[in-house]
């Protein structure tokens, strides 16, 4: 397809395509900024804070460890059925672009609607609380609890900051994120270094693995809600999908992103798990709020501070990472008519979506007001688990209907067997064993997006004043409309 640049200004090249007019967003990203951008986006707040809900829903260590490799193997097996999708659907925006493709319209509504509207913005939320939390505790050290008002305007800040460096430049945010996976990567390794030294010199809690199965719960609810406390960990394993239109050599480049970043973090995980059990011990585990700052206080002494530090640039990191996928999909769900017009608009000429970055950071905004990090992790998981089995079962359905598409890479086909089990599984098991009415309300939310469809997408409804509204905002955040990068 034969394409003309034109100059736009500003930091390069904006491109056209005939026929359909629009500008482009550019693929600025190599194969380790893909894994820079999924390695950043798992290693948040979750492994620091994640391991007391696994074991407290285990009941021992040896299980909680086990639950945390299989928390790996299925976000290795989940993003090898995403690279192949990823490879036959070259589209950014996720799970939204392979339902919208392969299930229709309706389905790839409903997934949207509950995307952008309560999934993304509450995880961007509940990672801005959390590096709030540790952020300011070492100025509220003497006191039992910290104003609410502080932690609010920290987190608030954080997602300002973040909207501005995501709507300066895809470059700059991409330099963001590798800088803080490095110094990720680094505060664990210091972590896994900390408990190897305390085990060499005889001080660590071996009973932890003497007795390593004692107390296993067999319920099969529980074993649900660990999984889910683990795989919050592992959230954004599925990140690179978001950015497909972005990545320089996305057939291979995705798969190898796959390979690399997601081993390399459970077996950091794993690592980490087995420091903490070495040096707290089961009461200190049990009883400590975020389990790295009782590690640091009893390993690095004088320099405990390290840890907080850490926690503020992991969590700082996976917001920026859950930013800039994030505002893919709502901006790939207003490319194909399902979100506003204005969202599907890039800058003219730093063609970053912005306004798509900007309607992310504004609904988060609202959502850190009440939100929680405790709350939001188990009912999140229950409703990612949905979407995830239903894309799942795209590849599945692709695989019986569509036998002879081109396929650049091929994952087993027992492996989407596994994953669309372990999705119904996880969805159930814990609403039969252990039923919350916020299960019930999340599926209520989920099914308000019917009759939404139907009124603004199926019939089109679209008052006048929104579509001043449109005008006005394109002429003021100086956007354009787009088109699908499909090379």
């Amino acid at each position: 397809m034969e394409r003309s640049q034109e100059r736009d200004g500003g930091e390069g090249m904006a491109r056209r395509e005939p026929g359909v007019g629009g500008l482009q967003l550019r693929r600025e990203i190599g194969l380790w900024s893909a894994v820079s951008l999924m390695a950043g986006c798992m290693i948040g707040s979750g492994i620091f804070m994640s391991p007391q809900g696994v074991l407290v829903y285990m009941g021992s260590s040896g299980a909680s460890l086990v639950v945390w490799a299989a928390c790996g193997l299925l976000a290795v097996m989940g993003a090898l059925c995403y690279a192949e999708l990823g490879a036959l659907v070259p589209k950014s925006g996720g799970e939204y672009a392979y339902i919208l493709q392969i299930f229709g319209s309706l389905p790839a509504f409903l997934v949207i609607y509950t995307f952008v509207l309560l999934v993304r913005p509450a995880a961007i939320a509940a990672v801005s609380l959390s590096l709030a939390e540790y952020a300011v505790a070492p100025f509220y050290s003497g006191c039992s609890s910290m104003p609410q008002a502080v932690l609010k305007g920290v987190a608030a800040t954080c997602i300002l900051l973040l909207m501005l460096v995501n709507c300066w430049s895809s470059r700059l945010t991409t330099m963001l994120m590798n800088v803080c996976t490095v110094a990720k990567v680094f505060s664990l390794l210091i972590i896994v270094v900390g408990g190897a030294v305390v085990l060499s010199q005889g001080h660590g809690h071996t009973e932890a693995f003497l007795f390593a199965f004692h107390n296993t719960t067999h319920q099969s609810g529980r074993i649900g809600m660990a999984i889910y406390q683990g795989m919050w960990s592992f959230d954004g394993w599925n990140n690179v999908n978001y950015v497909v239109e972005e990545l320089k050599n996305p057939k291979q480049n995705l798969v190898w992103a796959v390979m690399i970043a997601i081993p390399l973090v459970t077996s950091l995980y794993l690592l980490v798990n087995i420091s903490y059990l070495l040096v707290l011990s089961p009461t200190e585990i049990l009883s400590s709020d975020a389990m790295a700052v009782s590690w640091g206080n009893q390993v690095l002494g004088a320099w405990a501070w390290l840890v907080p530090l850490a926690v503020v640039l992991s969590t700082f990191g996976s917001a920026n990472g859950a930013f800039f996928g994030g505002s893919r999909v709502c901006y790939a769900a207003a490319r194909e008519g399902h979100m506003p017009q204005l969202l599907s608009m890039v800058h003219v000429h730093r063609l970053t979506p912005t306004p798509a970055l900007m309607f992310t950071s504004a609904v988060a905004l609202i959502l850190v007001i009440p939100g929680s990090f405790g709350t939001i992790v188990n009912f999140l998981s229950f409703l990612g688990w949905i979407t995830y089995g239903t894309t799942i079962g795209c590849l599945l359905y692709l695989r019986i209907k569509k036998k002879n598409l081109p396929r650049p890479y091929k994952v087993p086909t027992i492996v989407p067997v596994i994953m669309l089990l372990a999705s119904l599984y996880l969805v159930l098991a814990p609403v039969i064993d252990h039923p919350q009415i916020e299960f019930l309300y999340i599926f209520l939310f989920l099914l308000s997006g019917i009759p939404v469809y139907f009124l603004f997408v199926y019939c089109q409804c679209q008052p006048k004043c929104l579509q001043m509204a449109t005008l006005y905002l394109q002429l003021l955040l100086e956007v354009a409309p787009t088109a699908k990068n499909v090379d």
